[in-house]
């Protein structure tokens, strides 16, 4: 027989403090206020700046913790050096990791450690061979950590049962499309898009009025 928590008083909640991710101003408007911890996703098609946006946030947030990006579709190939050299990710090297195709096992045993990353990306969600189970697990026990999910895109929404479902437990939900990234997040955050990269965005815009 599984023991009840104790309830928590109005008083007590009022009073708990989190952890804020510190944002510039850019990101703060289409974030708002996020703790580090919790669950996001990103989803969106093939070529339309999903990765180019992930390493920007990724970039980002080295401002607040150290950073794990577990490339696991894609793993250390050319494609992604392009993607690690044209965002620049040198500049902040010493707060930025990448994992090449680290199972979700191996994963758990790096994040038990001391002095582990706070902030963990997961390229793409489609490749960890998680079960809803699983990944609940993975959330609790590493509760103090932020995962951010990378998915493909089926139109609209998150390809599968299980992104759909991190969808609806996420926090902060980004979709990507067109070189614009556009956020749905629980902590307020502005409802203008993100550019991830201009000259793209603007002729996907220019396309579509075609």
């Amino acid at each position: 027989m599984s023991k009840i928590k104790r309830a928590i008083s109005v008083d007590e909640i009022e009073k708990m403090k989190f952890i804020e991710l510190q944002l510039s101003p850019f990101f703060g408007k289409l974030l708002g206020s996020p703790e580090r911890s919790g669950v996001w996703i990103v989803w969106g098609e093939s070529f339309n700046g999903k990765t180019a946006f992930s390493l920007q946030l990724a970039k980002e947030l080295t401002m607040s913790g150290k950073v794990f990006y577990n490339t696991l579709e894609e793993g250390a190939r050319k494609s992604f050096q392009t993607a690690v050299i044209n965002n620049n990710m040198k500049e902040v090297s010493r707060k930025f990791i990448i994992g090449n195709r680290e199972s979700i096992e191996n994963l758990k045993e790096r994040l038990r450690k001391k002095k582990s990353p706070d902030i963990i990306f997961i390229d793409s969600i489609q490749y960890t061979g998680m079960t809803k189970k699983e990944y609940q697990s993975l959330k609790e026990e590493f509760s103090n950590k932020l995962f951010i999910f990378i998915s493909h895109a089926d139109g609209k929404n998150p390809k599968g049962a299980l992104a759909n479902f991190v969808k609806y437990d996420a926090d902060i939900k980004i979709r990507v499309e067109g070189y614009k990234a556009m956020c749905l997040s629980r902590l307020g955050g502005d409802k203008e898009p993100y550019i991830i990269w201009a000259e793209g965005a603007a002729q996907y815009d220019f396309n579509l009025k075609q």
